[in-house]
């Protein structure tokens, strides 16, 4: 059994750990073994039940159908600046098996600095996390530990610009001494957005 789509499943159903005890017949150690991917041997009456509790097939739980693999949305990114980082899971959205090699998670948009690039307020972004991109690429970048921001990332000499797409903001210029001070870290690198209308 896949442990990360336990785990979706009963966020997106809103089960609780006493719920899952109680439908399934099985003590708190046990499921908490299940959903940290430590017990992969799972007794078939258990497993049927569980499905049946979390409203989908031993298949899926399987992680066998690959139609339906999900990936996390983790909370929002400000498209601007001064929003601090938030890391709620705020659900889950479905990509193809390619895609889901691509990517780790997505993250919603809020704010307008990168209409340049096509990211609009409430778009979704798909993002692979990572810690450093090429120049000229987007990124999710975190300023000082709290701030987190999507921006074009340029490096020039020993500058390290965040660069924004509407020229209604202005860029952020920080120095290889402020990058590595602040710190100004890379955690991502969009791979695409979903634009909503």
């Amino acid at each position: 059994m896949k442990a990360e789509i336990l785990r979706q499943r009963k966020e997106q159903l809103g089960l609780t750990v006493e719920d899952l005890m109680r439908e399934v017949g099985v003590s708190r150690a046990t499921l908490f073994r299940w959903m940290a991917g430590t017990t992969t041997r799972i007794p078939a009456s258990k497993l049927e039940k569980l499905a049946a509790v979390l409203q989908t097939s031993v298949d899926h739980l399987r992680g066998m159908d690959e139609t339906s693999i999900m990936k996390p949305i983790l909370g929002t990114v400000k498209a601007g600046y001064d929003l601090f980082a938030e890391e709620n899971i705020l659900g889950y959205e479905e990509v193809s098996e390619k895609e889901s090699q691509l990517g780790d998670y997505y993250l919603r948009v809020q704010g307008d600095s990168m209409t340049g690039s096509r990211i609009y307020d409430n778009d979704l972004l798909y993002i692979k996390a990572c810690d450093y991109v090429e120049s000229g690429q987007i990124a999710i970048v975190i300023i000082a530990h709290q701030e987190v921001t999507v921006k074009k990332v340029i490096w020039k000499q020993d500058m390290m610009i965040l660069e924004a797409t509407n020229p209604n903001y202005e860029n952020r210029y920080y120095t290889k001494e402020e990058v590595n001070e602040l710190p100004v870290q890379i955690i991502g690198r969009v791979i695409f957005n979903k634009i909503s209308f």
